[in-house]
């Protein structure tokens, strides 16, 4: 980790045990405000520069958790999910909801962590505003339970999903001691070969889905900075 990662983790395990500061590292990361922002792809210096600009994406959300509870001597690999934008439960206005409509295949970074003799899933992606605007939140995470998926994922090819499953929940049996990846999962034990993987499916996309992809971007962090504002007025009144 670098030093402005290193100085947080100091501040946010001081005097704690090792689930309360995995309880406190999950809960700092989250409330960084989720945006999408361009910018250098070495994982360290994802997470300075989020760090820094008091802004990030996925990816640096997790490697930073990822490094924090390697440093705590906690197991951790990191899952990516693919997934479609469009296809999202999420209240987004009329002209992004149409801007998300036909992007390609996007690919969300959360952990899995092994917490006793199971691997869960620790997602720390959405801060909590957003949860006004339909984002699942993980608000209340005791550092032992599994969390929700921040997305929900493309369905494997074949594979039935239970009708009781709800949405942006991986179906898994919670005493299963293995990492089973579900939902088209991939895992990944290092960050480089996570951004490997990224780099090589992005890499694919026409230059018209990334200009497609670049313009629903900066329209979703203006989105999420209009909904951060409006439930920081109502707690004002």
């Amino acid at each position: 980790m670098g030093p402005l990662a290193n100085r947080k983790f100091r501040e946010w395990t001081e005097g704690l045990d090792i689930r309360e500061s995995m309880v406190s590292i999950f809960t700092h990361i989250r409330d960084i405000p989720y945006a999408l922002v361009s910018g250098p792809r070495s994982p360290e210096d994802f997470i300075e520069a989020m760090l820094r600009d008091g802004q990030g994406s996925c990816a640096p959300k997790h490697y930073l958790l990822a490094a924090m509870y390697r440093k705590l001597s906690v197991s951790v690999a990191y899952a990516t999910f693919p997934f479609l934008w469009g296809e999202q439960e999420v209240k987004y206005p009329p002209a992004l909801r149409r801007d998300a409509a036909g992007l390609p295949v996007a690919y969300h970074l959360a952990c899995r962590v092994q917490i006793g003799c199971r691997w869960a899933l620790v997602d720390a992606t959405w801060d909590p505003p957003l949860a006004k605007a339909g984002f699942p939140v993980n608000l209340h995470w005791d550092g032992i339970a599994e969390t929700r998926c921040a997305v929900r994922p493309l369905q494997a090819p074949g594979r039935a999903v239970p009708a009781h499953a709800r949405p942006y929940e991986p179906c898994r049996d919670p005493l299963d001691s293995r990492i089973i990846p579900v939902d088209g999962e991939k895992d990944h034990w290092e960050a480089e070969d996570r951004e490997q993987y990224y780099r090589q499916n992005v890499g694919k996309r026409s230059p018209a889905d990334r200009e497609h992809t670049a313009k629903f971007y900066e329209g979703l962090n203006v989105w999420m900075k209009q909904v951060r504002e409006s439930v920081e007025d109502t707690g004002t009144r």
